[in-house]
């Protein structure tokens, strides 16, 4: 991969970002997402954060070699403090971290999103965990989209900030709001494969010494869920 030839999982991400946006990608690695909507003409302006020095070093260099210097930023910066109010960020891309740490950035960085108006995020496990903070800080989820690459199944969730109330029930914040409306075998995969997981896992739990019972009851309440979900052909294999 570089930047002339994204993953599927970046193309994916790069799909949403806006023609002529100014843009945030934290956790640029070797910024081949900002460089490749540089080189495609989608963007002109980017800022690429970087929290540790390998991969901060890594982006300098490939932005050096695509002769991007002008247009495309490396920062030396834990999460969103890479934006600076001059920078007129209005996209912020987070893609390939874990939900919580995503949610953790977000919510570290609640001052340096003023101005932007789409978030592209894309965390690897706990997607519930983004979709709470989007919740509770007022950001609407507009697009969903799961798919498959190396055998691991990646969400990605764009969402909007909104002067209206945000609200989503247990299941929309496990499965996603606009994913349950679109059901696909990706997704099925997705949810048997968590449910015969999950079903081990509380077996284990019913055999230990000292049963836990706090974390037997939500994980029996997220297997009730997964069920309500899944076809029952699905279902079935599990059995």
């Amino acid at each position: 991969m570089d930047a002339h030839h994204l993953s599927k999982r970046l193309t994916a991400v790069a799909q949403y970002v806006p023609q002529g946006a100014r843009l945030a990608d934290i956790g640029s690695d070797h910024a081949y997402l900002p460089a490749s909507l540089i080189i495609n003409h989608r963007i002109n302006f980017a800022i690429a954060g970087e929290v540790a020095k390998g991969p901060f070093e890594n982006e300098k260099k490939e932005i050096r070699q695509l002769g991007l210097e002008k247009v495309l930023i490396p920062r030396l910066a834990d999460g969103l403090a890479a934006v600076t109010a001059d920078d007129g960020i209005d996209t912020v891309t987070i893609a390939g971290m874990g939900g919580s740490l995503i949610a953790k950035i977000l919510d570290e960085g609640q001052d340096r999103l003023s101005g932007v108006k789409k978030l592209i995020l894309q965390p690897n496990v706990g997607e519930n965990r983004v979709r709470e903070w989007l919740m509770s800080h007022q950001y609407q989820i507009q697009n969903e989209q799961i798919l498959e690459e190396d055998h691991h199944i990646y969400e990605i969730i764009v969402a909007e900030p909104t002067v209206c109330p945000v609200r989503y029930g247990e299941k929309e914040l496990l499965f996603g709001p606009l994913l349950l409306e679109q059901t696909s075998a990706i997704f099925n995969a997705k949810w048997q494969a968590e449910l015969k997981r999950c079903e081990k896992t509380v077996v284990q739990m019913r055999q230990a010494k000292t049963i836990p019972e706090d974390h037997l009851m939500t994980m029996q309440k997220k297997i009730n869920l997964i069920k309500e979900v899944l076809p029952d052909d699905d279902r079935d294999r599990n059995n």
